[in-house]
């Protein structure tokens, strides 16, 4: 159902952007070569719904390999027998499939949850936190995961980055070519709206980048929306103790070394940036100030 709704919104979206457009061109006068107008749709289609879904869908198999992620088939030891058990135990209380469990080797503390469905997920832990954690802050760390994934957060988060590629490529195509037309009155070529070829090439991508930075800011304050949403989910799971333990044992080992860009928002600890409004997570400090003035157990 999820993937469903996914599907209609991405849909819903393009047919929005494409009523918008066609009237944003018929008020400031922008002409666009027969087809042209269809073939921005297909493209806007292609780089936000298909891209997205395809995305989403190769997630689980992208973060095992990027991670060198190994499932846990059978136990090895009491470490990995208490992260299965914990695991299934939090996810029979929300109410969805076992989801496969795995480990990958790291020296950093951290853990993330994917998958394109709440049934077919999959939670990571790195071996730094799973044998240097102790029982309640890892309880603390796999809730919060495990709220990720009842949140329906990976596929919310592709879809919002579906929604914004749809609009930064449009948007950026139709500025452009309103400005290479301003600037080729005289010159009236088809194919880019009678606009100079390489005026519109450089336009465009100045605008991409420019709405993309935009987007990025959108899609960052959303991330650090739901990382506070599922610490509080595991809060409600296991106790907010569990979830500030866990917290203050990830602050105790410094800044988190920097996660590949695709994989920022998975973890339970991305790191920092230059500025918090480009940060996928909020600074550990503001997430225990959140948990400790909640109203939660």
């Amino acid at each position: 159902m999820r993937i469903l709704l996914f599907v209609l919104m991405q849909a819903a979206v393009l047919v929005l952007v494409s009523i918008v457009g066609s009237l944003i061109m018929a008020v400031l006068g922008i002409r666009l070569a027969p087809g042209a107008y269809g073939g921005l749709l297909f493209m806007c289609a292609l780089m936000g719904c298909v891209g997205s879904v395809i995305s989403l869908f190769m997630s689980k198999w992208m973060a095992k390999r990027a991670y060198g992620v190994e499932v846990i088939t059978s136990p090895r030891n009491e470490r990995e027998l208490f992260l299965l058990n914990t695991v299934a135990s939090m996810a029979r209380r929300e109410g969805f499939a076992m989801p496969e469990v795995g480990i990958y080797q790291s020296n950093d503390l951290n853990a993330f949850a994917t998958g394109a469905t709440r049934d077919g997920a999959l939670v990571a832990v790195s071996s730094a936190l799973l044998y240097s954690m102790n029982d309640e802050e890892l309880r603390g760390v796999l809730g919060h995961e495990i709220s990720h994934i009842a949140n329906g957060d990976m596929v919310t988060m592709s879809l919002l980055q579906g929604v914004l590629n749809t609009f930064v490529y449009f948007f950026s195509y139709i500025a452009a070519t309103a400005v290479s037309q301003a600037l080729s009155r005289s010159n009236d070529e088809e194919g880019h709206g009678g606009g100079n070829f390489m005026v519109f090439y450089l336009v465009n991508t100045v605008f991409q980048i420019v709405f993309g930075l935009l987007a990025q800011l959108i899609l960052m304050w959303f991330s650090r929306v739901r990382e506070y949403r599922a610490d509080a989910g595991s809060a409600a799971l296991e106790g907010r103790q569990c979830m500030v333990r866990a917290l203050q044992a990830l602050s105790r080992q410094g800044p988190a070394p920097a996660q590949p860009a695709q994989f920022q928002a998975l973890c339970i600890n991305a790191g920092g940036n230059l500025s918090e409004l480009f940060m996928s997570h909020p600074p550990l400090e503001k997430r225990i100030a959140a948990l400790l003035s909640a109203k939660v157990a």
